[in-house]
């Protein structure tokens, strides 16, 4: 997956900032002083229509900024530490991750499963866990963090990774693959209909692949650094990950995609795959 996009979590910590400074300025300073005038009113100081009450309510009444940001403050908080902590969606728009992943499928990634981060920051303050082999991870692409990419997690720090013939060896061990069907796809991606599915094996974590024998492998063996991972599309042959641009460091892991909430394609009659909602991401 590649998508630009808004630096949304910049954009939520500075509407926070500002509906906060806000509220709290008028809570401070400037409602005291409508409270004060108001109780001072006398029943000549009301308008001819209105009784000393509705005067006073008039004068004490908060402005419509204030009161959007009263109200906006608290919804946009509790949204920007959801989505930088605990989960956030992510729209597929390829077929890289196929046949896991469709084009339009809608995820939701958990965000603390590599270590919580700091919005916009995006330093870890607590380390939570680590990426194991088989997650499917969502990252900053190394070569321009303004772009999220997801994939599936294949070499840990220190692995010799290679690939020969369209298999995957992990420290010299085959990662096997079984069974073959041939693939049907729909919507956007039925390109890919008649590549062998299969299904390979990463230690115990067993997952679908597509592999078109009409396209030559690109065989390679590959050390992974330190602190980086070595990952690859589902959609093997029709994938641009480690094989050309190299690891995914560390610092730029996003979280662990773990459902599928909604999907939306509109190259399929009726547009929604109701079959994929809630789905599972393994």
């Amino acid at each position: 997956m590649k998508t630009m996009h808004l630096d949304f979590p910049a954009v939520m910590v500075l509407a926070v900032l500002i509906t906060g400074i806000i509220w709290a300025i008028d809570a401070f300073v400037f409602a005291p002083k409508r409270r004060r005038r108001a109780d001072s009113l006398q029943l000549n100081d009301s308008g001819p229509d209105e009784t000393l009450d509705e005067a006073r309510e008039r004068v004490s009444k908060e402005p419509i900024l204030v009161e959007y940001s009263r109200s906006l403050f608290p919804v946009i908080l509790i949204v920007l530490v959801l989505r930088s902590f605990l989960v956030e969606p992510f729209r597929i728009p390829s077929g890289s991750m196929m046949p896991t992943l469709l084009a339009g499928d809608f995820i939701l990634v958990n965000k603390f499963a590599y270590g919580i981060r700091l919005p916009v920051l995006d330093t870890k303050i607590i380390d939570v866990g680590s990426p194991q082999r088989g997650d499917v991870a969502v990252f900053r692409y190394p070569e321009d963090p303004s772009i999220d990419y997801i994939k599936r997690i294949i070499g840990l720090p220190g692995d010799r990774v290679e690939y020969r013939d369209k298999v995957v060896y992990i420290n010299g061990e085959e990662m096997p693959q079984s069974g073959n069907t041939v693939y049907l796809g729909v919507g956007q991606g039925v390109a890919m209909s008649g590549a062998k599915m299969t299904t390979e094996q990463l230690d115990t974590l067993s997952h679908s692949v597509l592999i078109n024998h009409h396209r030559p492998a690109d065989d390679l063996t590959f050390t992974v650094p330190e602190n980086s991972y070595f990952v690859l599309g589902d959609n093997r042959d029709n994938s641009k990950d480690s094989r050309y641009w190299g690891t995914v460091p560390e610092a730029n892991l996003v979280g662990r995609a773990f459902m599928i909430w909604f999907n939306w394609d509109g190259a399929v009659d009726g547009y929604i795959s109701w079959d994929r909602i809630g789905t599972s991401i393994q």
